[in-house]
């Protein structure tokens, strides 16, 4: 993919202090929906999330207040109602708190692969494991009433998407512990699984309350429409992340592996990115425009789940803005002007 276009090499002896943002809205021009049920799931899926992930402060305002869950779900599963929709929320919650130890708070590989296994067991047998790891009780509550009206194929598709997630995960973990940064193909592969779409997409089917053929999610147009999907949403989170993740020293962000890897500027990079979140709008729509039936009643189905993707390209787009994850009180004034400060870099 990233042979598809062209960059350009700049240099210069000062330190960048701000770059510009895409013009994303402009570009992505999908109407943005919020569930009606997304006030009451946010109240219910903080109280969860407080309580079973034991959040002190300042987490409990932070995953709450502040990433706003509900109304990250609210945008990606606008027509779910109450039951799937907290489901939803909490997985999404959850996500962000195991995103966050695994990313920030943890170097050991080992760590990570024990709680891979764990979480891997809980999705297995959600009823009969035990675990003291509130992580994967945490799976365990989630996935047993997702596992209530999922259908057979969308719960393994699910499973199947966590567990590369998971040793996506791992994985990372270890590049950093040793100082590791990927080319850009590798990491653009290993971003694919990291991104943990693949298990969100699943999640459509659950909202929607669909439970797609094998022969759908097997064909080639469908899978073309959940990589540029997937690609869209990573490529744009790299961009809308990289102030945070550069304060932290993280070099798991494509705007930093083209600055390591290919010598861009930051600008350069970040411009790069952006063209890389148009292509994948491209390929979404020349995918779509392809799609080749299966019948009516399974059409009908595959069209909720092509909505369901273009809800997920724009939904946490507009959530990026509404919560305080990557810029803070001035969220508002980003989205408008598509400047970013950089922030300073933390101690190590």
């Amino acid at each position: 993919m990233a042979s598809t276009i062209t960059c350009t090499v700049t240099c210069s002896d000062s330190k960048p202090t701000e770059f510009i943002l895409p013009d994303f809205f402009s570009d992505c021009r999908y109407p943005m929906r919020l569930n009606p049920h997304c006030d009451e799931v946010s109240r219910a899926t903080d109280q969860w999330l407080c309580s079973e992930a034991r959040l002190v402060e300042p987490d409990v305002t932070k995953y709450t207040t502040l990433l706003r869950p509900g109304y990250f779900a609210s945008s990606c599963y606008p027509d779910a109602d109450a039951f799937h929709l907290k489901v939803c929320a909490d997985f999404h919650g959850w996500s962000w708190k195991m995103d966050d130890w695994l990313e920030i708070e943890r170097s050991d590989v080992n760590d990570a692969w024990g709680v891979r296994d764990c979480c891997m067991s809980a999705y297995r047998d959600p009823v009969n494991f035990q675990t003291e790891r509130y992580s994967a009780k945490m799976c365990k509550s989630y996935f047993s009433r997702f596992k209530e009206t999922a259908g057979p194929g969308c719960t393994e598709r699910f499973i199947d998407g966590m567990d590369l997630w998971f040793i996506a995960a791992a994985k990372e973990v270890e590049n950093r512990a040793k100082g590791h940064i990927n080319d850009v193909e590798s990491y653009i592969e290993l971003r694919r699984d990291l991104s943990g779409c693949k298990a969100c997409f699943a999640f459509i089917e659950f909202a929607c309350q669909i439970d797609l053929p094998d022969e759908v999610v097997s064909h080639p147009v469908v899978i073309a429409l959940e990589e540029a999907t997937n690609d869209f949403i990573s490529w744009s989170n790299d961009i809308l992340s990289y102030n945070m993740e550069q304060s932290h020293h993280s070099t798991h962000n494509l705007v930093a592996v083209l600055m390591v890897k290919q010598g861009l500027d930051l600008q350069g990079a970040i411009d790069y990115c952006g063209r890389l979140c148009n292509i994948s709008l491209q390929r979404f729509e020349e995918s779509r425009a392809v799609l080749p039936s299966w019948g009516e009643e399974v059409d009908k189905d595959v069209a909720k789940y092509v909505e369901g993707l273009q809800n997920w390209i724009v939904g946490p787009l507009q959530w990026s803005f509404e919560c305080t994850r990557y810029f803070g009180k001035d969220a508002h004034i980003v989205k408008q002007n598509r400047i970013v400060k950089l922030l300073p870099k933390r101690p190590l």
